[in-house]
């Protein structure tokens, strides 16, 4: 087992259907290479499904930030390559591999460095089959490398080989491109998903097997004007485009304003310092000496300290999505829950410690079954006291589940009047409003609101770490510049 050698890898949950139409990159005459993405706002449906890769999701996160083993690549040092968890939009573009081109969809991803795509000679991963592989012996241009490459997760694992072709966006042609064949995809994670693989973009230093990055090879082989990539994530759900990723510089179209740049400080990740957190202008006092961020536009919430995020969901009014749904349950069937938890459940003694309920040694009992049954009155009174006691106790036992994808709920109603969640970066706060940074899932009566702010916890050196996905990446538009390594972030338009 190798050692992590750069830090830790990004992951990604795998949660939501996503619109196969894919805009092609193209150069403009301004010699800016664009790829346009698609997305397709997370429903219901798609979300559930999501909540089966909680496992995956768990070991996943683990690793993507060092808290776990390494990578397995020849003997070599490596980092593990992780997927991202992308809960309102699945953003996508497409490439091609190959000589013709062979079309891949991929996520563009700052918080890896690998190409990988599955292989023709994936046989026994139930998973390739719902994906485009990769044939090198419909390609002219195939250059065999052979390397094996083992990418490990909390459940399982990418397996594969390294192999050698031109890689294409648009018009733009990256030659002599290492990537990974996949040949073993595990089970459930990539069997839902709806991209075939991923285009990284981070730094050579967390790049499994040393290979050269796409990103890298653009650059040395003069393919564009400047050492410069940019994101415009679209967020407005009312428009199909998702956006775009501009290789060469940036489009003076997608922000308002000037950018604001901060030093990359650990290279791997597009890392840098933020300053304070504040909700609704004031300090969390959780950064007040500064954190270590990243730009990754592979995840779509914001990621930080449990400490923190839970006063921020404190604060919006955010309870588990489980505990809501589980209420709303109580609430609709309340008798016929109540009915099995009398014939069929030992009620728990939580209700008597708050004065609802007494224990008996066996189950809850009502206060007012004990005194109605003691002084031989009306038992109808004591049946309603009894329904209470285990109304209370299913309640407590709904505020005890735990939220499968690390969601907080807020009741939609109340966006309105939500504080502000702002992040000091440089010299300037970026704020987020509330619409900003709560999803809404679902649509019409059944719609859901989720808070964008999950926790995460990754200790010192490397921590506390901010993740800012696709929530703050989608209302400030970001540029990642390579040649004065540095990180830039300016109102989106």
């Amino acid at each position: 087992m190798a050692s992590v050698r750069g830090g830790c890898a990004i992951p990604l949950l795998l949660s939501i259907l996503v619109l196969p139409l894919i805009f092609p990159a193209f150069a403009a005459a301004d010699g800016l290479v664009r790829v346009g993405l698609r997305k397709k706002t997370m429903d219901e449906s798609s979300r559930l499904a999501g909540r089966l890769l909680e496992k995956e999701r768990k070991g996943l996160m683990g690793r993507r930030y060092g808290l776990g083993a390494g990578v397995e690549n020849d003997g070599e040092d490596a980092d593990i390559v992780s997927l991202k968890n992308y809960m309102n939009a699945q953003y996508f573009g497409e490439i091609g591999i190959g000589t013709p081109a062979q079309n891949f969809t991929v996520i563009f991803d700052t918080g890896s460095s690998n190409l990988w795509v599955p292989s023709s000679k994936c046989y026994f991963s139930v998973a390739c089959f719902f994906h485009s592989k990769f044939k090198s012996s419909k390609s002219s241009t195939y250059q065999k490398n052979g390397k094996t490459a083992s990418i490990h997760y909390g459940t399982g694992s990418i397996s594969g080989f390294f192999s050698d072709d031109h890689v294409s966006l648009g018009d733009l042609v990256v030659k002599n491109q290492d990537f990974i064949e996949a040949t073993r995809e595990p089970g459930v994670t990539f069997l839902v998903a709806k991209f075939d693989g991923i285009l990284g973009l981070g730094f050579k230093e967390i790049s499994v097997g040393d290979a050269v990055p796409v990103w890298y090879n653009m650059v040395e082989q003069g393919l564009i004007k400047d050492p410069i990539f940019s994101f415009w994530l679209n967020r407005n759900d009312e428009e199909g485009d998702g956006g775009e990723i501009v290789f060469g510089g940036v489009d003076p179209n997608h922000y308002k304003g000037d950018h604001v740049y901060v030093p990359v400080t650990q290279k791997g990740y597009w890392q840098f310092n933020m300053g304070d957190v504040l909700v609704d202008g004031e300090s969390t006092g959780f950064c007040g000496g500064g954190c270590a961020a990243i730009a990754d536009s592979g995840t779509s919430l914001i990621a930080g300290p449990t400490t923190v995020i839970a006063e921020i969901n404190q604060k919006i009014g955010a309870s588990g999505v489980v505990s809501q749904e589980c209420k709303a349950v109580v609430a609709q069937y309340g008798q016929q829950i109540l009915d099995m938890l009398i014939s069929q459940t030992q009620p728990s003694k939580i209700c008597s410690q708050i004065g609802l309920c007494t224990f008996d040694g066996t189950h809850g009992v009502s206060i007012g079954i004990e005194s109605v049954v003691s002084d031989n009155v009306d038992a109808s009174a004591g049946l309603h006291s009894d329904a209470m006691c285990n109304a209370c106790e299913m309640a407590v036992l709904c505020e005890r589940l735990p939220s499968p994808m690390g969601e907080s709920s807020v009741d939609c109603a109340a966006i309105a009047s939500l504080p502000n969640v702002s992040f000091t970066i440089g010299d300037k706060v970026f704020e987020l409003k509330p619409e900003e940074y709560i999803l809404k899932v679902g649509e019409g009566a059944a719609v859901q609101c989720i808070s964008g702010f999950t926790a995460l916890d990754v200790p010192p050196p490397r921590g506390p770490l901010w993740i800012l996905g696709d929530i703050f990446m989608g209302v400030y538009h970001t540029v990642f510049d390579y040649g004065q390594l540095r990180v830039g972030f300016a109102q989106a338009a």
